[in-house]
């Protein structure tokens, strides 16, 4: 038997609309809350829900600082509350990747395979994707010692010895960050030198809970997600192959993001690492097209921040209706 999600997508191909005023691209806290927003004002919007609906939150296992939820919530459990929040004003959701784009007609037309979707809005909330290791055990331990995200998870690793991969801005901030929990953090980097700012070097040199371990990479991850996640790792010394066991409790990864803006290019003015640019809230450079969340946000990236700007997605969409129809 189909769940109640399949069955709302399956209507939602069979009744499918010939126009839209909004369609929404990504399911994650940016583009539900903006459906919550849309459907709200009558606007009937179509969430495009992506190749992982729900977004990053549904690789997350406990969610504690989202306002509103004082024991907690995990990650699936939240965006799924979120998605019943969007449907039960009118949104419809339908999963399906986007194969293309096309921002020089109007309305709009968004193509997904044979099947195409015109809207006189479009809200991109597709999100970013943090680049990790690539390795199976990295997988199987995420969400459970695990991370991408120091201020999503560093809270649960009071007293707890941690490796931190990276050796830029991120990863020294989120090294400096983890200190505030942990008893030690290592940072592993693949060089002999970090890319880091000289002021971040100097401030996690100075920090007595921080080490350095060169020219090294993470291979495996040890650990069951069962019982109790992450036990260690296995270090690799790029220039002599050795190997070593690495004991910690948990394995941050701070190389980066990229943000999932492919289908735009050169059709909106990104930045030079692929971020939508936004301006006046959520404008991009072509009028009814707004983004929101993690593919324009390279800062914050919080659940709590792409939820407020997919709010304010929503009603800049609203407004340029209401300005287009008068």
């Amino acid at each position: 038997m189909l769940s109640a999600s399949a069955l709302l997508c399956y209507r939602n191909r069979m009744d499918k609309k010939s126009h839209y005023r909004v369609i929404i691209l990504g399911s994650g806290a940016a583009g539900l809350t903006a459906a919550i927003y849309a459907a709200r004002a009558n606007l009937k919007p179509l969430v495009i829900e992506g190749s992982q609906p729900g977004g990053q939150l549904t690789i997350t296992t406990d969610v504690e600082n989202y306002p509103g939820f004082p024991k907690g919530i995990m990650g699936p459990d939240l965006m799924e509350e979120f998605k019943k929040q969007a449907v039960r004003f009118g949104t419809e959701m339908l999963f399906g990747e986007v194969t293309s784009v096309n921002l020089k007609q109007r309305p709009f037309e968004v193509t997904i395979g044979k099947e195409s979707y015109p809207c006189d809005a479009l809200i991109i909330a597709t999100g970013a994707t943090a680049k990790l290791l690539g390795i199976e055990s990295e997988m199987k331990l995420m969400g459970h010692g695990v991370s991408a995200c120091a201020t999503c998870d560093g809270f649960f690793f009071k007293d707890k010895e941690l490796v931190v991969v990276g050796g830029g801005d991120t990863a020294i901030e989120e090294a400096t960050f983890l200190t505030k929990f942990a008893t030690k953090v290592a940072i592993v980097h693949r060089r002999d030198k970090l890319r880091a700012s000289k002021i971040m070097q100097d401030r996690a040199e100075k920090n007595s809970k921080i080490s350095f371990v060169w020219d090294t990479v993470v291979e495996e991850v040890y650990g069951d997600p069962k019982a109790g996640g992450v036990t260690g790792v296995r270090f690799k010394n790029v220039k002599t192959g050795k190997t070593e066991d690495f004991k910690c409790d948990g394995l941050f990864i701070a190389i980066g993001h990229e943000p999932n803006s492919k289908l735009f290019v050169g059709q909106l003015e990104l930045n030079p690492s692929g971020y939508i640019l936004t301006r006046d809230g959520t404008k991009t450079n072509i009028p009814g097209v707004f983004a929101s969340g993690d593919v324009q946000d390279h800062v914050y990236r919080q659940a709590i921040t792409a939820a407020g700007t997919g709010c304010m997605a929503a009603i800049d969409a609203e407004r340029f209706l209401e300005g287009a129809a008068s």
